[in-house]
């Protein structure tokens, strides 16, 4: 630990950028953490991470379309793990996050009042954050709860006492059978967003409802609002036009003609 230099972080960091671009960048994250926890614990006095420059990444806006989701839809009711099938459903319905939905526990849940309250300890913002629940994920809830195993998880893991962990085997075989390519379970998250602002939602709702902690993170779909207003300004052309009104451009006639 005390040998590690910074020329050695950034050789690590080109050398896994030449296959992964986005990992290399997760991997220093990582080393910085590991690195600031033993100037901490008084193992070294600075972080060789510290300052390492970052590839530069793309920000993903990568939504279900509409028969993109249908076909979700139907192989996660086709899917033999039907736990798995339940995470994801339940990540449509709610927007939240992966590790949000495996750690949740029954005593996050209120199924009368829908509400759920997730601790600080599963959110990324390290934050309670309480949100509504809709009808259909209250009642997936609810079908849960009716087959619960004793376990205080949603989603209990196989280790007794855990939550499950791991979803990405399922994921990639559910959207193989949709037929669908590029998706992240993530991207699920951002769908659910998509569809608050193309209804017409305002940003602060949005990210009121996935926990955001700053307008600016919200603020990557503010260009969905665009569907909304169009629709709003065609309905009053159509309002307007079916009135009698033309929509031929009148000749401009300079003052005192």
């Amino acid at each position: 630990m005390a040998s590690v230099s910074h020329r050695d972080v950034e050789a690590l960091h080109r050398r896994v950028s030449a296959d992964a671009t986005y990992q290399a960048n997760r991997t220093v994250a990582l080393l910085s953490r590991m690195f600031n926890l033993s100037v901490r614990w008084g193992w070294r006095a600075d972080n060789p991470a510290k300052g390492v420059e970052r590839n530069q990444e793309a920000r993903r806006h990568r939504y279900l379309s509409a028969d993109e989701l249908a076909r979700l839809t139907a192989a996660l009711a086709e899917h033999p793990d039907r736990q798995a099938a339940n995470v994801f459903h339940l990540l449509l319905l709610t927007g939240a996050r992966r590790g949000e939905v495996l750690a949740c526990r029954w005593d996050d849940l209120n199924l009368t009042a829908g509400v759920w309250v997730k601790p600080g300890a599963t959110t990324k913002q390290r934050t309670l954050h309480r949100v509504p629940l809709s009808a259909p994920a209250r009642q997936l809830l609810a079908d849960l709860y009716a087959e619960r195993d004793g376990s205080e998880y949603v989603f209990p893991g196989r280790v007794v006492g855990g939550h499950r962990v791991e979803v990405k085997v399922a994921w990639a075989a559910i959207c193989k059978a949709a037929s669908i390519k590029d998706l992240r379970i993530h991207d699920l998250r951002h769908s659910f967003a998509s569809e608050l602002v193309s209804a017409g939602f305002s940003l602060p709702i949005v990210g009121g409802l996935l926990g955001h902690s700053t307008p600016t993170t919200t603020h990557r779909y503010a260009h969905l609002a665009d569907d909304p207003l169009r629709q709003a300004t065609e309905r009053v052309g159509a309002v307007i036009t079916s009135a009698g009104m033309s929509a031929e451009i009148a000749p401009f006639r300079k003052t005192g003609q």
